[in-house]
This record gives structure tokens, sequence and C-alpha cells, in this order.
């Protein structure tokens, strides 16, 4: 089935300003979900000034005990032995495109982890708002599915978009 997360938000600050938070804003003390944030390439285009990144982030596993034990138990039930939710970290990679010229930024972000069992899949775009050039226009769309968990999908894919929701509004 799967669940879509929408999220569109101005912020009154300069696009340059904005940015360089998104860019430096995990780990921080305030938020202890997201452990890390590496950046694993970065080159910029010589002729169109693009700057593209790519980043691993490293974030702890938020899905409930009870449900961990309980989809552990549905796949040993199908006779595979796995705990695929026992893990206690989770990766996402994260691509984007900064185009300082045209002053936007696009991500691309999607989970590594699960993917046999789970699809995370998150676009962004950061621009210069149309209503005010001194301020910044967020859009996020992101979509997460869940497969091979029988009646848990539901609640499993309703904590992954409250934890993508959460990430979007910081």
């Amino acid at each position: 089935m799967g669940v879509t997360v929408e999220v569109h938000q101005v912020y009154k600050y300069p696009f340059e300003q904005v940015v360089a938070s998104f860019l430096r804003k995990y780990p921080n003390p305030m938020d202890k979900n997201v452990i890390a944030v590496n950046t694993v390439e970065e080159k910029r285009d010589v002729s169109t000034g693009i700057i593209y990144r790519k980043r691993i982030a490293i974030c702890r596993n938020v899905v409930p005990e009870i449900l961990r034990k309980n989809f552990s138990c549905l796949i040993a039930l199908q006779r595979r032995k796995v705990s695929i939710l026992k893990i206690p970290n989770i990766q996402l990679e994260e691509e984007s495109w900064l185009n300082p010229q045209k002053r936007s930024m696009a991500i691309q972000s999607h989970c590594l982890t699960w993917t046999q069992y789970a699809s995370m899949k998150e676009e962004s775009v950061f621009r210069e708002s149309m209503e005010n050039p001194n301020w910044t226009e967020f859009v996020q769309r992101g979509r997460i599915s869940i497969t091979g968990a029988g009646f848990l999908n539901c609640i499993l894919e309703t904590f992954a978009s409250t934890f993508l929701r959460q990430g979007a509004q910081k």
C-alpha cells in the first residue's frame, strides 16, 4: 500500500543561509535519532557551477521493540530466519545538486537498509521564494512502503512516515 508524505514550507531567511543550515544540521544534540552524516562524494561541475554531494546518514532504528519482535516472528513463520528489524541503526543515502546561480538545491534520498522489505524515497527542493527573494521555499515529497509484514505493514509505515515528517519540519 504505502504512505506518502508531502511538506511545503517557506523559511523567512535567504536561500544561502537555509541551505548552509540544512547541510550542517545533523548530527546535533537536539536530535538523538541521527547519529552521523558522512559526505562520501563531492564535486563541482566547472561548466555549470552545480555542486553534487552524496552523503550517508546513520540513524537510530526508531521502530518500537514490540513491533521488531512481532515482525521477526512473522518472518520466522514464513520459514525465513532473519531479524531484520532488530538492527540498531538504519542507513540512508542522500544525493544533492546545489545550483548557486539559480539559488536552488534538489535532493533525493532513499533507504539503504531493509531494501528487500521496505522502500523509502524522498525528493526535496530548496529554492528562492517567488514571494520574496530573501525567503526560501522548501518542498518535499516522500513515499514509504513496506511489504512482508502482513497486518503490521500499515503500522510500520505509520512509524516511518512520522519519522520522515519530523525530519522535514526541522
